[in-house]
């Protein structure tokens, strides 16, 4: 019994280190797709469209040694969790890198034309936004990190603000005749594209949490509900 445990923590900590290192890719990635599109590197677009067959195929084995061990080990409790947690990042870790090739695709469709300099601005804020909410996930990961975990959302809240900025931006820029509807929808896209990202690091971290101390994103809305109940008030609605 002693041995088999051994074998299983052994496992789990390899398939961790797995998950680790496809977070760092995914990280790489961001900074990566932004200069694609900044500077109009079409080369450099193939090259990271190409490269997502390898986070899948990485993606993929993650999951089956995450089912393997599930499967051979029983694992209870807080080892269950923890296996779970590897499933749901593994599978945002694989969304945000398809989002990322995504904003390499952008770039290929508006090769050519030029973006406002405002507009390029706030592009660099939001890939680096986004860089770092997903190194700070990953870090939590890594270490175990609830604090650094917990605290991901707030970080999200600019990245948001980013989004709604550079939406404004747009119409700004549009409404000058400087920019013509393609590239204004292209870069539209491209922005909620980055606000994903973000919103796939956050979910890393409510990840993180449950696996460490079972918290669970819906106890917010819970315990809302129940000081509702305990004071008697009722949400305002619409009507």
């Amino acid at each position: 019994m002693e041995e088999t445990r051994k074998l299983y923590h052994s496992e789990l900590e390899e398939v961790r280190s797995l998950v680790t290192r496809l977070g760092a890719s995914v990280i790489e990635l961001i900074p990566r797709a932004t200069n694609v599109l900044l500077s109009g590197d079409l080369e450099g677009a193939d090259y990271l469209v190409q490269s997502d067959d390898e986070i899948d195929a990485r993606a993929h084995e993650i999951e089956n040694r995450t089912f393997d061990i599930l499967a051979l080990q029983s694992p209870v409790a807080g080892e269950l969790r923890q296996l779970v947690s590897i499933l749901k990042i593994t599978a945002d870790l694989e969304r945000s890198a398809d989002l990322a090739v995504n904003i390499c695709k952008a770039a290929r469709r508006i090769y050519g034309k030029e973006i406002d300099p405002v507009l390029r601005g706030l592009i660099s804020k939001m890939s680096e936004q986004a860089e770092q909410l997903y190194q700070s996930a990953i870090n939590s990961f890594a270490e175990e990190d609830a604090a650094t975990a917990a605290a991901i959302e707030d970080m999200d809240s600019f990245l948001d603000a980013l989004h709604r900025q550079f939406i404004q931006a747009i119409f700004e820029t549009h409404a000058r005749e400087r920019m013509d509807v393609q590239l204004a929808v292209q870069l539209a896209v491209v922005a909620r594209f980055y606000e994903r990202i973000g919103d796939h690091a956050v979910n890393v971290g409510e990840r993180v949490q449950f696996a460490i101390n079972g918290w669970k994103p819906e106890l917010r809305a819970i315990e809302r509900q129940r000081q509702r109940d305990a004071t008697g008030e009722f949400p305002m609605t619409n009507g």
